[in-house]
Formats: C-alpha cells, structure tokens, sequence
C-alpha cells in the first residue's frame, strides 16, 4: 500500500495510476521533484508481477531522474512511467494515445519519452494525443531513438574510469564485459568495436545475441551467469538495475564497473564495497544521461551535433565526482549525489528567496471591514 511516509521518505511531489479498461492500460507516473522543471522521464513496459513492484520501481527510478537531470546540468526534474502489460502481447495504437491523454492531463509537470520496452513508434501515438513526449520521430522534429546517445554517454563514462585508473581514456584492447544487448547495449558494442576493445556480452533474448554475432563477429558470447566472473578490464551492467549486489560483487573480476542500466548497486553500501575493493565505478545516473541530455534539446531545436557536444561533457563530469569522492573519502555514488543535490539546493534557495521579493513588492489585496 502507498503511505505519504513512503512519499516523504523519497521526496516524491506527486504518484497517479491510471486505467482504461478499454485498451486494458494500467499505468503509474511518478513526479519525484520539479525544482529544477518539469519532470521529464521516459515510460517503460514491463510485465510486473504486481501493482506494488511496478510502484516501488517507479518510485525508485523517478528519484533516479531528479539526480540524472541535476548531475547532468539540465533545467529539468525528475520523473518516470511505468506501463503493466506484456511488451510482446499487450501493445496497441489504443494504449498509448490513452496514455498520451492522461500524460497530457498533467499540464506539462511530466514529460515522457522511450525506456525499456518502448520503441520511437509507440512515442509516435503518444505524440499524437500530447505535446509533452520527447524521442519522437525525426521527421517530426524530434531526435528519435535515443540508445545511440546513451549508448555515447556510457563510453564518455568509461573513458573517464580509464583515465581515473589507467591515467590513458583510450580503450583499445581492453576487454569489456557486457551484460545485456539490447537497445542501448547494443549501441554501445558498436562504439566498443570502433574504439578496438575485446567484447564478451551476454543476454538472454536469442534475437539480441543473434544480432550481435551477425553484425559484430568478433565478440564473444557468453553464459549469463558467467559474465561476473570473466576476466575483464570493465564489467559493464546494461540491463535491469541491482546488478551489483552481496551474491555478485565477490565474483567481479574487473578493474571498473560502467555501464548504461539504472540503480545498478541494489543498495548504497554495495558502492563503498566497490571502493573498498578499489574498483572505480561510474556514478549510474550520470553516464546513462545521454538520451535524457539528447531528448531534452528537442524544445530548443534538436541537432545531432549539439546532442553529441552536450552527451560529450558527462566525461569531465564525471572526473569531477571522482575528485570529490577521493577529497571526501566516499563512495562515488555518495560524491554523485552530493553534485546534483548542491544544484538542486542553489535553484531551490533563488526560488524562495524570488517568491519572498514578490510576496514583499506584492502584498495583496487588503481584507475588507
């Protein structure tokens, strides 16, 4: 059950469930914090097992996207969507113009785009019903598929664990381990072979690795459960979040843990043991930002070699939060945190003390005798 304690807890500003019977959408939108803007956050599909994990992981990756757009340097809050439903049976054109009407019901305070599951042409219905999606089709003005620049984003990322490990970003011949193939994994295989390391990747969609061995040979398959204990110079999570946790992280064999999922520690305390280890991790939030940073310019006017310039900054950013954990003797997901919520702090400070100046230059109409 949803209890306000839950909500302020996780600083949540707003949670809706919507439902239509006729098209069988069963949706949740969670608005974590408008500081910065409007929430903008992609939706996601996914056949939850109940209505109370689809909560917590909306919750969850919500807050994750107030941090992500803070951290990132983007005027905008966090927010996230959930979608229950089978991605493979329950899809229709129905659905998600439904859908776009109760985005569009929230006035603006929440902006979808693509995540898990949902492909440039489901955002296209969605698009049809309101203004307030982003990742739509090119020929309509927008960016389309955003993997590419997420997929820019993590590399950016690696770059940065390399030259905080190795003093060298280059990633020629380094073996990176990846979990996952999919939309933004595969992506970011296609970087790796350009840049000349050794790919080994695992998934367990028979298309995903078919894709894979068709269009880059020369990486090598392996088992799921053996992608934690190969040996690698970057294990790099690109599936569901919570990769890191107490039955993994004494298998890891790496140097540097990077890669495009969201929450990829399960807790907090799994990124001190990665200090502790000293394996360098790059702060989740930060170098996955590239498709939020690539959708967000759609308002401005989109081109590709702004997205590409912004998407590039994640590398110094990066750096910068490094230099923060190493000053403070924390872990990088504390440092990562403390970044985005000094941004967050300053604007909310400039808002009060603004609405205390007009609440000064504009008293108010006196109350009548």
């Amino acid at each position: 059950m949803l209890r306000f304690e839950k909500l302020y807890s996780m600083g949540h500003e707003e949670v809706i469930f919507f439902s239509d019977s006729s098209c069988n959408l069963k949706a949740i939108v969670a608005i974590h914090d408008t500081t910065l803007g409007p929430a903008l956050g992609g939706t996601r599909m996914w056949p939850y097992k109940d209505e109370e994990e689809a909560l917590e992981d909306v919750l969850r990756l919500s807050r994750g996207m107030t941090y992500k757009a803070a951290v990132s340097g983007l005027n905008l809050g966090g927010g996230k969507g959930v979608i229950i439903g089978d991605p493979k049976k329950d899809k229709s054109e129905a659905l998600f113009r439904s859908y776009g009407r109760y985005v569009e019901s929230l006035n603006g305070r929440y902006i979808t785009a693509e995540d898990v599951n949902i492909t440039v042409e489901d955002i296209e219905h969605v698009f049809q019903e309101t203004n307030n999606a982003v990742g739509v089709a090119k020929v309509h003005g927008g960016s389309g598929n955003p993997a590419p620049y997420t997929a820019l984003g993590v590399l950016r990322g690696m770059e940065a664990c390399l030259m905080k490990s190795n003093n060298d970003r280059s990633l020629r011949g380094k073996v990176i381990a990846l979990q996952g193939v999919g939309s933004v994994g595969f992506e970011l295989a296609k970087l790796l072979n350009e840049h000349g390391a050794k790919i080994l990747f695992t998934d367990i969609s028979d298309e995903n690795i078919a894709r894979m061995k068709g269009q880059i040979p020369n990486a090598e398959f392996v088992k799921a459960n053996e992608i934690f204990t190969v040996n690698c110079d970057i294990y790099a999570p690109c599936a569901l979040g919570a990769s890191i946790n107490d039955e993994t992280i004494d298998k890891l064999k790496c140097k540097i843990v990077c890669g495009a999922a969201n929450n990829q520690l399960k807790e907090d305390r799994h990124g001190v043991e990665l200090k502790n280890r000293k394996i360098v991790y790059a702060p989740d939030y930060l170098v996955n930002a590239g498709g939020l940073m690539n959708v967000s310019i759609e308002f401005e006017g989109w081109s590709d070699s702004k997205s590409r310039r912004m998407v590039d900054s994640i590398y110094n950013t990066a750096l910068d939060i490094f230099k923060i954990s190493d000053e403070q003797n924390i872990s990088v997901n504390k440092a990562a945190d403390i970044l985005s919520e000094r941004r967050i702090e300053s604007i909310a400070k400039i808002k009060t003390s603004y609405l205390g100046n007009l609440g000064h230059r504009f008293p108010g109409r006196k109350k009548r005798d």
